[in-house]
């Protein structure tokens, strides 16, 4: 007997299905291990500051980490390895103090210097015991310290000399820029730059060039400015004028302003009174530059020549003399007692020594008339003598004289008996004569 015959069982699979599992075969790979790395922050570090080194895709569960000094593994030159499980910190020989480990093994390093710029590896040991290590870079640079102008002459002349202007100090790795008032260098053949901009040379300067002056230096972590710098530029000045609100002013009134004329700027000013440096009274106010003298009131010992003088730190200049007068009257009321009294003792000494030398006169004069009448009487008994002396000596009787003439003596009234008498020229060139009687030619 055959067995009865029949359709064979089977299992039927969709070809939806079939396909989605052929796809995800195909395209689906298992997920890769990211990949360890260490990132710098920042990345350009400033002398001074704190730098630190992340760790990113650290691996699950490490074991433990540790920072080498390079780019390998040195044990002399281990800066820090901590053990995760026990939190043990362990310090290297390159530690220096200012290192610090966080638990996710970023390493931070304080207060950095430029002896910090290098290489610093991060090791990693994995729960496998596999090791994982990438590098990571620093760059310390310097903070710049603020820069001085200086110049090689700080009192230049005019349209004279050439200035050189230096920014200092010099650095490296470090560009320079300058400005002036505030501005920009403007393009000029009298202004020329150093090939490392460091130096700035101004040729014949004028006022116009003097500033002020700014140099800034900068870096990759720091930017520093200079202060102003200002040239004295030195130049000849202008003499100035004066300008008077009044040239006579009575006394006690004003106000008097006198201003001092000049186109100069930066300059100072000052006042001289009769050729010296002008005292300030309580009357006298000067403005705030000194530009303006106001005398008020006035006082005769202000009167007299006014001038000013304007001066930079190279040279000065003085005006003209301008003369100030001054009126006022003599008030008799106004005088005090004691110069009342003087006058009067003054008017008194004068009166007496007057009399005295009036007497003094009339004494001498007298005293010489009754010199010359004894005199008359002693050679002329004739008591004529006395009213001719106008014509001494007399005329002689006997003919004798210098004139030669006679006289009768009848003409005289109570004539004695004449007596010879000689009359001898003294001088020949005056009327002087001496007269001498012989008592002999007389008779007994």
């Amino acid at each position: 007997m055959e067995p009865p015959s029949g359709p064979a069982s089977r299992r039927h699979v969709p070809w939806n299905r079939l396909l989605l599992a052929v796809s995800l075969l195909t395209f689906w790979t298992p997920p890769t291990t990211a990949q360890l790395t260490t990132e710098t922050v920042p990345p350009l570090a400033a002398e001074g500051s704190d730098v630190l080194l992340l760790a990113h895709n650290v691996a699950n569960n490490p074991l433990g980490y540790a920072w080498y000094r390079g780019e390998r593994v040195d044990n002399s030159q281990l800066i820090v390895s901590c053990r995760v499980a026990t939190n043990l910190t362990i310090k290297g020989p390159a530690h220096s103090g200012r290192e610090a480990l966080y638990p996710n093994g970023t390493l931070l390093i304080q207060n950095v210097t430029q002896k910090d710029t290098g290489s610093y590896m991060l090791l990693v040991t994995k729960d496998d015991l596999q090791t994982e290590r990438q590098t990571g870079q620093i760059h310390v640079h310097p903070v710049l310290p603020t820069p001085v102008i200086t110049s090689n002459n700080s009192k230049p002349w005019e349209h004279k000399d050439t200035v050189v202007l230096t920014c200092g100090p010099e650095t490296q790795n470090t560009s320079y820029m300058w400005w002036i008032s505030n501005q920009s260098l403007p393009k000029s053949t009298r202004l020329k730059l150093s090939e490392d901009k460091r130096t700035l040379t101004v040729f014949s300067v004028t006022r116009k060039e003097k500033g002020p002056y700014v140099c800034e230096t900068r870096n990759l972590v720091s930017i520093s400015r200079s202060d102003p710098f200002t040239l004295d530029v030195l130049y000849p000045v202008a003499r100035p004028s004066l300008q008077v609100s009044n040239t006579t002013v009575p006394e006690h009134e004003g106000p008097v302003v006198l201003t001092c004329l000049t186109d100069e700027t930066g300059v100072s000013i000052r006042w001289l009174f009769k050729g010296q440096s002008l005292l300030l009274a309580d009357r006298m106010t000067l403005s705030s530059d000194n530009s303006t003298l106001t005398i008020d009131p006035i006082s005769r010992e202000d009167a007299g020549d006014y001038q000013c003088e304007v001066s930079n730190r190279g040279n000065s200049s003085r005006s003209g003399p301008l003369r100030l007068r001054v009126t006022w009257r003599v008030n008799a009321q106004a005088l005090s007692v004691g110069a009342i009294t003087g006058i009067v003792i003054g008017v008194l000494l004068v009166l007496t020594l007057l009399a005295v030398l009036g007497c003094f006169i009339f004494l001498h004069s007298l005293d010489l008339r009754l010199h010359s009448s004894q005199i008359c009487l002693f050679f002329f008994p004739n008591p004529g003598c006395l009213h001719n002396r106008g014509n001494w000596p007399p005329a002689s009787t006997s003919g004798r004289g210098p004139s030669g003439s006679s006289a009768s003596q009848a003409s005289l009234p109570d004539a004695r008996p004449p007596a010879p008498i000689y009359q001898e020229l003294l001088h020949p060139d005056t009327d002087v004569y001496c007269n001498i009687s012989h008592k002999a030619d007389a008779g007994p």
